[in-house]
């Protein structure tokens, strides 16, 4: 792929044999940010994992920086009440499956109670691609709809490994303090950790990478 000139005078900055720490890669990949809007920071970690293994989990950031996010909770009954008092932006049981079969996207994530799940697995052609199906390992499908909305408005967000072993994430945006980024990444690697797969030997987090939207990457120290 050939870089424009911008990204190709960053890149010259960087010691491409040096493993920056957290702090260090913050500054330098902030420093070398080019572009007019106000770029994500991103992280990815390269992992040791078998193919037969899954890292997958969702968590909360110290630090928001994203817009609050619309959730849509498919329920009925006590729970659609309680779905409403917790702030979700639509909630309903039929009648909105059918309105997201026809089309229907206006929300960012959606949660279900374990009865709605036969409707909503309906709508795999539809969530299933854009990763919005309701799961239980990602705690959207729950009888806890309170619990579940309050966490997601607050900015829960998963993490996965791709078939590569490597996960990515966003951690932050080039306008935050870098003291806050760095709480967001050390939250990101504990969490990660935490997912070591017990028959892992040697190192879990086999190298780890960080830079913003349009620039290039900087190798990063992480310690598990």
């Amino acid at each position: 792929m050939k870089r424009g000139k911008k990204y190709r005078d960053a890149a010259s900055k960087i010691d491409v044999d040096k493993v920056y720490s957290v702090e260090e890669g913050l500054g330098l990949v902030k420093s070398l940010s080019f572009a007019k809007f106000d770029e994500t920071v991103e992280v990815s970690v390269n992992l040791n994992i078998k193919k037969s293994h899954s890292v997958r989990d969702t968590f909360v950031l110290p630090h928001q920086f994203a817009a609050e996010k619309r959730v849509l909770v498919f329920a009925k009954g006590d729970k659609a009440k309680e779905a409403e008092e917790a702030g979700a932006a639509f909630v309903g049981a039929e009648e909105l499956v059918e309105k997201v079969k026809g089309g229907w996207l206006d929300f960012d994530i959606c949660v279900a109670t374990p009865d709605m799940m036969r409707e909503v697995g309906k709508l795999g052609p539809v969530l299933g691609r854009r990763g919005m199906m309701p799961n239980p390992k990602t705690r959207t499908v729950t009888m806890d709809v309170k619990g579940a909305v309050a966490e997601l408005k607050q900015g829960r967000i998963e993490f996965r490994a791709d078939k590569g072993g490597v996960v990515h994430l966003a951690v932050g945006k080039v306008s935050m303090e870098e003291s806050k980024v760095k709480d967001n990444i050390d939250k990101f690697i504990e969490e990660l950790a935490k997912k070591r797969p017990s028959d892992v030997k040697g190192d879990f987090i086999k190298s780890a990478s960080l830079s913003t939207t349009m620039g290039p990457g900087v190798k990063m120290l992480v310690q598990e």
